[in-house]
């Protein structure tokens, strides 16, 4: 397994710009439980959508059921942001296009934040690494413009990891990391996306390690 300075690997966790996109969708069925979490399943195609119906809601394992229209509309709108940014059904534009002007996407672990034509690189990159991403949904709270959802990465390490030590070859294994969205949301569009990944744990089960007795003996 691949050992890295731990300096290198918060580098390497920039350069990836893995962020929180090994994204899922709206539902299209029920969910079924999976150890206290939902598999959400994709809606076909990528039209914007004003609303979600009751049997999509149902699906969802929201913390608060009770709804405005205005919530929902967000909630539709971040869902199609998910759908979009999965690998097997990636459209960069539509991505790009549910963000304001001026909106952000914010990689707060590995502290990057990208905006504009930059948003789109940071799905390219994630396909790259995970093409089969995927995102289990576990809590979905809704507040006025703000989306805060609960979740963890799910795909297979198929591509190449490049850092400033070098490239980390892809060894096909399993990812499933813990992460946290929090989406702000005005007039249908996101202003900002703060995203929180557990690199440490994800880079543990791509077979990669910190080194830690490096970074003692440097004192």
């Amino acid at each position: 397994m691949k050992s890295l300075k731990w300096k290198t690997m918060i580098a390497a966790a920039a350069v990836a710009s893995l962020g929180s996109l090994a994204i899922a969708a709206a539902p299209t069925q029920a969910a079924s439980p999976v150890a206290g979490s939902t598999r959400v399943h994709t809606v076909a195609g990528s039209e914007a959508r004003a609303d979600l119906s009751p049997r999509e809601l149902a699906a969802l394992p929201l913390t608060n059921r009770h709804l405005t229209k205005r919530e929902i509309a967000n909630l539709a709108v971040v869902l199609r942001e998910y759908h979009v940014a999965e690998g097997n059904s990636l459209d960069v534009d539509a991505f790009v296009n549910g963000f304001a002007k001026d909106g952000v996407f914010n990689d707060v672990v590995a502290g990057k934040t990208y905006q504009g034509k930059a948003l789109g690189d940071v799905l390219n990159n994630m396909a790259g690494l995970f093409p089969d991403v995927h995102r289990e949904l576990k809590r979905i709270t809704v507040n006025g413009d703000v989306v805060s959802i609960e979740l963890s990465i799910q795909g297979t390490f198929e591509g190449p990891l490049q850092t400033p030590a070098g490239t980390v070859k892809p060894t096909g294994a399993r990812v499933d990391v813990p992460t946290a969205d929090f989406w702000y949301l005005h007039n249908g569009k996101v202003e900002k996306f703060n995203c929180y990944v557990g690199y440490t744990d994800m880079f543990a089960q791509m077979g990669v390690n910190l080194d830690w007795a490096s970074a003692v003996a440097k004192g």
